[in-house]
């Protein structure tokens, strides 16, 4: 079992898209009733009708999706730290993605939590890797934070990525395109003599 802990719906795809099978187990922290993206007000019910197109695409069972409910844009590092715990206590992954933190308010939450849920300890399970995904704002405005240093690369099909993130209809934006996410798994490509490349940090990887 492998887990990735999003903090929106369509964080995983952006991050992870390229590697997500029916192996992972996804963890959305949050989902606003209602919210504007673009010009456009999307319902809770309308990003859950996206989100499901994405699990059938990958053969992901909903009882693999986990939605818990905290408050979009004023997630509390403290209130999600024990909700992350018992996620991994119950589901003993071997491989766990965390966001990189960036400049959005909610992934810096989520990506301290992480840190935690995840330290070594004596009662909370060891997940043996750990990795974190990046996203497009990471590359984009990142200023005065903490860079994105990938040391980890899968081969990915590009073309899976772009299907699945055209699902969420709700979330394709300008400065996220398709042509961008491609490009980004182009650079990564670059980086490690594949064609395209999701590309991660490891804090931590045992065999």
């Amino acid at each position: 079992m492998k887990l990735v802990i999003a903090p929106h719906v369509d964080d995983e795809v952006l991050g992870c898209g390229g590697i997500l099978d029916s192996s992972f187990h996804i963890l959305h922290l949050g989902l606003a009733e209602n919210a504007l993206h673009g010009n456009t007000n999307y319902s809770r019910t309308d990003r859950l009708k996206e989100f499901s197109l994405v699990l059938q695409e990958l053969g992901i069972s909903p009882s693999n999706h986990t939605l818990l409910n905290h408050p979009v844009n004023n997630y509390k590092q403290q209130t999600l730290i024990s909700d992350i715990e018992k996620i991994i206590n119950n589901l003993k992954p071997l491989e766990i993605y965390i966001p990189h933190p960036s400049y959005n308010q909610d992934h810096r939450e989520v990506y301290e939590a992480c840190l935690v849920a995840l330290r070594p300890h004596d009662i909370n399970y060891f997940v043996k890797r750990v990795f974190v995904y990046e996203q497009p704002q990471v590359s984009l405005w990142n200023h005065n934070y903490k860079p994105f240093n990938p040391t980890y690369f899968v081969p990915v099909k590009i073309e899976k990525k772009i299907k699945l993130y055209n699902y969420l209809a709700s979330q394709v934006r300008d400065f996220r395109s398709s042509e961008c996410i491609t490009a980004m798994a182009k650079l990564r490509g670059s980086q490690s003599r594949l064609e395209y490349a999701e590309a991660f940090e490891m804090l931590r990887f045992l065999s």
